[in-house]
């Protein structure tokens, strides 16, 4: 069975080098772990794939030593817990405003006695065939992590209570959907104080953080700030950027 390199860095108390995936691009998985990333952000959330899809590219995952954390677009508890069983070294939730809402995500995605995942154990992330279910268990509880996202006032204000949650590992900022609700109600403070919050209440209760970080400069400060979970890179910027340099090349 499979060990996380996510979490590994985290407990070596290092950065996270994740990038970001939105298209079915199996070659991307390869690249990504030839260059050294630790991590994909696989985002079933704003993009359309398919089961097979999803199935394929894990199993790229395992092929090539990379972890892929699937931001799903379901809630469903059986449906969350089979992209562990296919291959998913963990899960990114957005939109956790609650304690409560982080509670039922540790409920579906962490085996008992931390959570009430169903066990099957045919899965990729047993290696198709589990001999001692109790080992298993074990490892999938050490080795598979829960991220939830930071995107609202409400998620900011319940910053600490949602950090202090059993079983959650990690908090993960949106920018552009906190910022967008920031801008539309500023007595919560700026964007900036929020990540403040959230590093802060990470500290306290010994959890992960992290952000998007669109340029190197942002991606210092926000390891500066102790953030680990730091997505840099992805292909829809990659190839916006390409086209835009190419069609510029062009001289009429």
């Amino acid at each position: 069975m499979r060990k996380s390199k996510t979490l590994s860095r985290i407990r070596s108390n290092q950065t996270v080098r994740m990038c970001c995936l939105g298209h079915y691009m199996p070659f991307f998985v390869k690249q990504a772990a030839h260059f050294g990333f630790d991590c994909i952000w696989l985002d079933l959330e704003h993009r359309n794939f398919s089961d097979r899809d999803v199935q394929a590219l894990l199993a790229y995952s395992h092929l090539h030593d990379i972890d892929i954390m699937v931001r799903p677009a379901t809630l469903e508890k059986t449906r969350l817990y089979r992209y562990l069983e296919d291959g998913a070294a963990g899960l990114m939730i957005p939109h956790v405003n609650t304690a409560e809402k982080a509670r039922m995500l540790v409920d579906a995605v962490k085996f008992p006695p931390i959570g009430d995942r169903g066990l099957d154990g045919a899965g990729l992330d047993a290696d198709f065939y589990v001999g001692d279910s109790d080992s298993f268990v074990k490892h999938a509880n050490e080795e598979t992590f829960l991220v939830v996202q930071i995107e609202t006032l409400q998620a900011v204000q319940n910053v600490d209570e949602i950090a202090a949650v059993p079983g959650v590992d990690g908090l993960f900022i949106g920018p552009g959907d906190l910022g967008l609700r920031m801008k539309l109600d500023p007595s919560e403070g700026t964007l900036e104080s929020a990540y403040d919050r959230v590093a802060n209440a990470c500290k306290r209760h010994g959890k992960a953080w992290g952000a998007p970080t669109g340029t190197p400069e942002i991606l210092k400060q926000r390891q500066k700030q102790g953030g680990q979970l730091l997505n840099h890179g992805g292909e829809f910027g990659a190839v916006m950027n390409m086209l835009k340099d190419c069609a510029a090349a062009f001289v009429d």
